[in-house]
């Protein structure tokens, strides 16, 4: 992972030479407020539908009366009984979304349970269990007297350490923190964990779940061009292998070609932003003429139409409009980007573009962090 620093940006970057040693996305999985699945995923966003709806008061205290929730996702009901009494819900929604990506490619991963690798994106994990937890110790008799059952939840990496303890998996397992744009950063440290040798396989994504703590966080530090934004959650998980091992026996769905972030300070966002697009083409060995679609995050606010400006000034409206729209499925912050590689494979899904088609995904997120991947769409 190579970095640079000049005083105004900080690059992190994930790419590979033109080898076959480059990752591939050989499946993927979705739990989004479309429903479970990548179906459902896909058919709400290739139609562009709105998954809003109205909140429960009763079930919810929070202060929108509406939000973009995943329909009927009750844990006991989806997972079962057994292990999820205590279980928060971002680590439900991994560890459904990692079942159905494993019961999707079932009998097609190379690595078996030991040679897989899972590594989990999100802001901070679960923002509810950290607060419940704290309250907890703050209002009791004693600070002690918790409930000790709660505490794994009020860990960041709990849910990407129950999706390998529920799934059997026993490869390197990590979690990344990085808000909006934890689905690419997670992307770019399972390349590395290809490239290194370290896992035959890796379940790569990112969660972020809806609560009373995260709705009330985000109202507080809301800006004030972004108010009415709705808040959504859910969970984009994405299977990579080395392109050398898949082969060329067409199951293959994506190239990743390069990921890069970078840091933004006084300078604003625009020049970040152009820069790191700057710098993951020419990691990619892309020009931006070449470029099929693009996927832009949709942060609500002056930041998001800052990111919308500049891509459109580089690679054009035509190329924006081909990524379909995340709006219908709200701010899902952590989850945000990955979600938006789950949108341009249904994209590809459709195979109605040129073939080889490259794609790419920028992420911005208003604590000052954009990145950008350079995505290869492969097979229909």
């Amino acid at each position: 992972m190579d970095s640079e620093q000049d005083g105004m940006t900080m690059t992190f970057s994930a790419s590979a030479p033109a080898t076959l040693n480059r990752p591939v996305i050989t499946a993927w999985s979705a739990v989004s407020p479309y429903g479970i699945g990548k179906d459902e995923f896909r058919a709400g966003v290739l139609a562009g539908r709105s998954a809003t709806s109205s909140l429960d008061s009763d079930a919810w205290a929070v202060p929108d009366d509406r939000a973009c929730l995943v329909p009927g996702f009750e844990l006991r009901e989806v997972l079962g009984k057994k292990g999820t009494r205590s279980m928060d819900r971002v680590t439900g929604l991994a560890v459904t979304a990692v079942r159905d990506l494993l019961r999707d490619c079932e009998g097609k991963r190379r690595g078996g349970d030991e040679e897989t690798a899972l590594v989990l994106g999100t802001t901070t994990g679960s923002a509810q269990s950290m607060m419940d937890f704290t309250r907890a110790s703050l209002v009791g008799d004693r600070p002690f007297y918790v409930d000790p059952s709660l505490m794994p939840n009020a860990v960041m990496n709990c849910a990407a350490g129950q999706c390998a303890i529920w799934h059997r998996l026993k490869g390197p397992n990590t979690t990344i923190a990085g808000g909006r744009v934890a689905g690419l950063s997670a992307l770019s440290y399972a390349a590395g964990l290809l490239r290194s040798g370290r896992a035959e396989t890796v379940l790569c994504g990112a969660a972020e779940e809806f609560s009373n703590a995260r709705a009330w966080l985000d109202h507080h530090r809301r800006s004030e061009d972004a108010v009415g934004a709705l808040l959504g959650e859910g969970c984009a998980m994405f299977m990579l292998e080395s392109a050398s091992e898949v082969g060329q026996d067409g199951h293959a769905l994506a190239e990743v070609l390069a990921v890069e972030s970078r840091v933004y300070f006084d300078a604003g966002l625009r020049p970040v932003l152009d820069a790191c697009l700057d710098g993951v083409l020419t990691r990619a060995g892309i020009e931006a003429q070449d470029v099929w679609a693009v996927s832009a995050s949709g942060l609500a606010g002056r930041a998001g139409e800052t990111e919308r400006e500049a891509l459109t000034a580089r690679f054009g409206a035509q190329a924006l409009d081909r990524a379909p729209s995340l709006e219908g499925v709200g701010d899902t912050s952590g989850a945000s980007a990955a979600f938006q590689i789950g949108s341009l494979l249904s994209t590809a899904g459709r195979g109605e573009r040129p073939a080889g088609s490259v794609a790419v995904v920028s992420s911005v997120d208003d604590d000052g962090i954009v990145a950008c991947a350079v995505l290869r769409l492969l097979a229909d």
